[in-house]
């Protein structure tokens, strides 16, 4: 996708053919900055403080991580250590544990001396499956906008709502949730984004608008609480979010806030899709709602906001009431019945443990 018209991916490699870079989003959306991680603890730091989030995004860092570790030691030893580093930086995202037990598994086979260099060439494989991956989710979501388009109005737009930010900037391109609306727009299929601000951390206001604003896609920000008023008075079309971890019985782990959505969406039967590359499904689970593990980060998330002052700087302030506690619970579970259908790179089908099967019948039959 294009920042300033020009194409860029969320993650690469530095000229040095070594540092990994990455988009510093904690900066977004009012500066635009590059982070250069130079180790292993670069990149788990990175994570844990959200310089880059989202489920694929996190997973290519931390694939990039491992490429690190080797790159200072490619002894097992260490690669064990890096791998039990960055598992541990955020509990809930698939494709953090799926990135580092692809790469593990694949560089234990190997001779040490080999490990750096095929350490690097199988996180940029990664990177580019996600790329692919997420350019499918596009392809094979593209129709439900194009069937809804079809019966609107001529230059009627669809209106889409997103929660959080499954955009390019939570993969390496393209985004999940926000790949079939780019695919729609460069089509000429007219589309309008409702995007919620997304609290904490704002998400959606501070990312998925700056790069709708920068692919020229019509959006309109709105508070969390609105959805459903929008929904009850014909203003939402379809809702489209992405998901950190699904369980295999299609219960959809994300942003806490797509369950009320998903509950809004259903009472006024409008349709609740859920994009998410097959990385994201976690074939060990049949019951998402009793066994993802729900991060809980620092109340600060809640308590303070960071925006643009009158005189241009960037500051952060206080909102809560001094001395109130503060619960951060970061994801939600959306249950399968709330879910009209999944968007993965392989096609669409039913939020079940028979709908997902269909799809990926090896994961599914080795639970992995």
């Amino acid at each position: 996708m294009k920042i300033d018209g020009m194409p860029t991916r969320t993650i690469r490699i530095a000229a040095d053919g070594r540092t990994v870079e990455v988009i510093d989003q904690t900066k977004l959306p009012f500066a635009f900055e590059i982070l250069q991680l130079r180790d292993v603890e670069d990149a788990a730091d990175a994570i844990e403080r959200m310089v880059v989030r989202g489920a694929p995004l996190i997973g290519a860092t931390a694939a990039y991580g491992v490429a690190l570790a080797m790159a200072d030691d490619p002894s097992t030893e260490n690669l064990n250590a890096a791998c039990d580093r960055l598992i541990g930086t955020r509990p809930t995202a698939m494709n953090l544990r799926w990135a580092v037990f692809e790469m593990k598994s694949f560089l234990e086979r190997l001779p040490v001396e080999e490990r750096k260099d095929s350490a690097y060439r199988r996180a940029a494989e990664i990177c580019d499956e996600d790329v692919e991956i997420n350019a499918s989710i596009g392809r094979n979501g593209l129709g439900l906008i194009q069937e809804i388009a079809a019966r609107k109005p001529q230059g009627e737009p669809v209106n889409i709502l997103t929660h959080c930010n499954a955009g390019w900037l939570a993969t390496v391109d393209w985004g999940t949730a926000t790949s079939p609306i780019y695919l729609a727009h460069g089509r000429g299929t007219p589309v309008h984004v409702w995007v919620d601000e997304t609290r904490p951390r704002n998400q959606g206001a501070a990312l998925t608008a700056y790069e709708l604003g920068h692919e020229g896609v019509p959006h309109t920000v709105i508070p969390d609480n609105t959805g459903g008023h929008l929904m009850q008075h014909g203003q939402v079309d379809l809702v489209i979010t992405g998901s950190d971890r699904t369980s295999a019985n299609g219960d959809v782990c994300n942003k806490i806030g797509t369950y009320l959505k998903a509950l809004a969406a259903r009472d006024n039967d409008v349709p609740f899709y859920v994009a998410l590359p097959s990385p994201t499904i976690d074939f060990s689970l049949t019951d998402g709602v009793a066994e993802i593990p729900i991060e809980q980060r620092s109340g600060d998330e809640v308590s303070k906001m960071t925006g643009l002052a009158e005189d241009g700087t960037v500051r952060t302030v206080e909102i809560v009431s001094c001395g109130s506690p503060v619960a951060n619970y970061a994801f939600d579970v959306t249950p399968a019945r709330l879910v009209t259908g999944l968007i993965t790179e392989a096609g669409i089908c039913e939020a079940s443990l028979d709908g997902i099967a269909g799809l990926f019948p090896d994961r599914a039959e080795t639970g992995r």
